[in-house]
């Protein structure tokens, strides 16, 4: 460290900031790539009463302060020599620290939006085509069971009509819900 002796104190701090930063943030990403590390910075590092907000992520995380360290402190090594006054380096070298926040935010926003929600709900099979698996009774006198894929997996779900009997193997079309569990069908 004898070359960071040498160097003017507002360029020092700036490297003594940077080392440290880049080793935390090296380590972090490292770790998110293995699988060590679970979290996107979606939680806090402190207890408070950040509950009711209706944020993906935290804004005081050990990552985003790492991340406005990093382009804080090499923003202020980048530009030491490019802008002479130390009172507008350090006001340019704080910007670019919460740029790399923001960017942050940005990144893990569009990551978020990669996700899938593929929980079935019986809401998604209205409208959808069906085939019954055990034959269904007329004018709603018993259940009988359909086979209905929705997202890509196939249920078995109970299944009503409001007509005549239909058969196994009969393709329907599902018209209602009742009761949040029982689906109302006819055929095609």
């Amino acid at each position: 460290m004898e070359i960071l002796e040498t160097l003017p104190p507002l360029l020092k701090m700036y490297w003594f900031v940077a080392i440290p930063t880049s080793l935390i943030f090296v380590i972090q990403t490292v770790m998110t790539f293995v699988g060590a590390d679970a979290s996107d910075g979606t939680d806090a590092d402190f207890d408070s009463n950040l509950s009711g907000t209706e944020a993906p992520f935290q804004l005081f995380s050990l990552r985003n302060l790492i991340n406005f360290l990093l382009g804080f402190s090499w923003a202020g090594i980048a530009f030491y020599s490019t802008i002479t006054s130390p009172g507008l380096l350090i006001l340019f070298s704080l910007v670019i620290g919460i740029l790399f926040v923001v960017l942050f935010f940005v990144v893990i926003k569009q990551i978020q939006k990669l996700a899938e929600d593929n929980s079935f709900r019986i809401s998604n099979t209205l409208h959808k085509t069906a085939e019954v698996y055990l034959s269904i009774p007329e004018m709603k006198k018993g259940k009988g069971k359909i086979l209905i894929s929705v997202n890509g997996s196939v249920h078995e779900l109970e299944a009503m009509t409001e007509s005549h009997r239909i058969e196994t193997g009969t393709l329907v079309k599902v018209v209602k819900i009742e009761n949040e569990d029982v689906l109302i069908v006819e055929t095609i």
